[in-house]
């Protein structure tokens, strides 16, 4: 689903293997949150998605703690949900991190940063992409 950009198009990281806090990539309203995935929503109604790990679902909340509640205002930097990477990875499931940019269709609107081109670490805070739509 990622993979295809059946969901939009963004960027994935690998979180460091260890309990991690998943912040929102942008400012806003946070459109949805489950134990495993969030949707902030920008005052420009653009939607960015954040899943933790691959088939986490099935973990029904196992390994993630929301700091913040469906509905409330969040800023690009700010704590959602810790992440316990090594729950997951012990679950036998990938950890990796998609952030994408819902229902974007065009490839060419979403232009990654300088560190995940070069495939670098890529340190908190750092742009992922710039969405142009």
């Amino acid at each position: 689903m990622f993979s295809q950009a059946m969901v939009g198009y963004g960027a994935a990281v690998d979180p460091p293997h260890e309990v991690i806090d998943a912040v929102a990539p942008v400012s806003g309203r946070l459109l949805k949150l489950m134990p495993h995935a969030y949707i902030v929503m920008t005052s420009e109604n653009v939607g960015v998605l954040v899943h933790l790990g691959l088939d986490t679902v099935a973990l029904k909340g196992v390994g993630f703690c929301a700091h913040v509640a469906e509905g409330d205002t969040v800023i690009a930097g700010q704590t959602v949900i810790t992440y316990d990477v090594p729950a997951v990875v012990a679950a036998g499931l990938n950890p990796v991190v998609p952030v994408v940019v819902m229902d974007e269709r065009e490839p060419g609107n979403v232009v990654v940063g300088d560190s995940v081109a070069e495939n670098a670490v890529i340190a908190s805070g750092s742009a992922l992409f710039t969405a142009t739509k």
